[in-house]
């Protein structure tokens, strides 16, 4: 009888320690079966929740104080067009339209596999779309049709943008025709981003996501823009380009991933639109005039700014497999590719 109350008495005090803990906002860990009782969550489940806490076993809690409010995604395509400045052919070596269809089909997978995080955040995905095929359009609205986001597409005017173009970049030699339906493109993206609410995703229609690329990078950037109590900037591609240099990098911890600042990125890239507004003439310049390298007014930018890439990465680049601006290590190159193959 004796054993029976101390097992009672043992139960009822875990209990009534589980309450305070609960209330005091706590967390514990049993370490013999990994179960958190506070939360009644296991240790491999996710422990992060978006606008509240981020989570990190043995890091602790953080309370998040920079929630976010809404996401919305804009898609960059241009299926017509294979190589923007390279002659060589991609990996997999098909048709651009298919890195297209891929690029979309990833991200609609990772919304799905992030969906819960959406019950309080907002979501739009717009494809801003330039001189590709009517069946390539067709099956993109088909793809987006009966999602649980809103969605639309639009086309590109290059007209109502060529004008202000300089025809002569930094390098004194003619803009391609190419490249400034690229820059009318980034421009009309930015334009659609002023009337956005919070984040804003940047993404050309050659980055394969992973199912987690999302749900990562809107947890990370609560925690880290938390920690650091200012906006930043994230690029879900780890380049393999940025390992032939001697930079020094801080290495943060995000939710699931580590992520160490970079100086450069190319033009896909997630970011606030409190940082679009603050350096809304530099990026507005970025589409009138072409620098060299094309990107350099978004490194002026990172000078300022913190911007983080994933170790490791979240996108596959789907560039030539000996360019250095594309395959990044450590990454199931083909996996990701298979899964998001468009019936």
């Amino acid at each position: 009888m004796k054993e029976i109350n101390k097992v009672n008495k043992k139960s009822l005090f875990k209990k009534l320690f589980i309450k305070v803990c609960r209330m005091l906002n706590y967390e514990i860990i049993d370490q013999n079966n990994f179960y958190l009782p506070v939360t009644k969550q296991n240790l491999d489940d996710d422990l992060s929740i978006a606008g509240k806490r981020s989570l990190t076993i043995p890091m602790g809690n953080v309370e998040i104080t920079r929630k976010v409010k809404s996401l919305t995604i804009i898609l960059r395509s241009c299926s017509s067009v294979h190589m923007l400045t390279q002659s060589k052919k991609r990996i997999f070596d098909n048709e651009k339209s298919e890195y297209t269809l891929r690029t979309l089909n990833s991200l609609i997978n990772s919304l799905n596999f992030s969906k819960d995080l959406f019950n309080n955040i907002s979501l739009d995905l717009i494809v801003v779309d330039h001189s590709s095929d009517q069946k390539i359009i067709d099956k993109m609205r088909l793809m987006l049709s009966k999602q649980f986001f809103k969605s639309k597409i639009i086309s590109l005017n290059l007209e109502n943008f060529i004008k202000k173009i300089n025809p002569i970049n930094e390098k004194n030699e003619k803009v391609s025709l190419k490249q400034m339906s690229n820059m009318a493109n980034i421009n009309q993206s930015l334009l659609l981003s002023k009337d956005c609410d919070d984040l804003i995703y940047f993404v050309e229609d050659d980055y394969i996501h992973s199912k987690e690329s999302i749900k990562e990078m809107i947890l990370t950037y609560e925690k880290l823009s938390t920690l650091f109590k200012n906006e930043l900037i994230l690029c879900p591609t780890d380049y393999p380009y940025l390992y032939t240099k001697t930079d020094n990098s801080k290495i943060f911890l995000g939710d699931k991933k580590h992520w160490r600042t970079v100086n450069e990125t190319l033009c896909t890239f997630l970011t606030s639109k409190v940082i679009i507004d603050r350096y809304w003439e530099k990026l507005d310049n970025w589409c009138k005039f072409e620098h060299y390298p094309f990107e350099k007014p978004l490194h002026e930018i990172y000078e300022k700014e913190y911007c983080l890439s994933p170790i490791p990465s979240l996108a596959m680049h789907c560039t030539n497999i000996n360019s250095i601006f594309g395959l990044s290590p450590n990454f199931s190159w083909k996996k990701i590719w298979e899964e998001n193959e468009v019936n």
